[in-house]
């Protein structure tokens, strides 16, 4: 989306008019943006700001602070690891790190191929089954090292990126 379509421009529009009668509309319309282009780059942000009247430092601001939030494209599967600190003493720095070596990437990129990317997350609230791991919603609980392999064989067989 480095360069806006006409078409991508005309859906930003169409997601922008749906809440113009709001009085704070920035989190709806930039939360819908999300799930249609799975990230929000600084032109679209730029675009939002025209539109709303919404300063673009404002929205930039949003955008950085909220951790559902993407500046860049993320996989089709993305691996949110819980590293709160009833993850972490469970061992989730382990499994984050297993995940990294066996994916190549780090924690907040994506594999070439787009078909994941790693995600360190603070708290997803699973305290009681940690080390816990959330793929695409689904919540992975007790995960240890050796099932990373595993999860990760589980989504390559359902396939690549749509």
């Amino acid at each position: 989306m480095a360069h806006l379509s006409e078409a991508a421009v005309k859906q930003i529009n169409e997601i922008i008019d749906r809440y113009v009668n709001e009085n704070t509309p920035l989190m709806m319309i930039l939360s819908d943006i999300q799930k249609e282009f799975g990230y929000i780059p600084l032109e679209v942000q730029e675009l939002v700001s025209e539109r709303t009247g919404i300063p673009v430092a404002e929205i930039y601001g949003v955008v950085t602070f909220y951790s559902f939030f993407s500046l860049q494209p993320k996989g089709k599967y993305v691996i949110g690891c819980c590293l709160g600190t009833a993850c972490y003493v469970k061992g989730a720095q382990q499994v984050i790190d297993k995940f990294s070596e066996l994916l190549g990437i780090n924690p907040g990129e994506t594999t070439k191929d787009g078909l994941f990317t790693i995600d360190a997350l603070r708290c997803i609230g699973a305290c009681g089954i940690a080390p816990a791991v959330s793929i695409n919603g689904k919540v992975y609980p007790k995960v240890a090292v050796s099932a990373v392999k595993g999860i990760i064989d589980e989504y390559k067989a359902l396939g690549g990126v749509n």
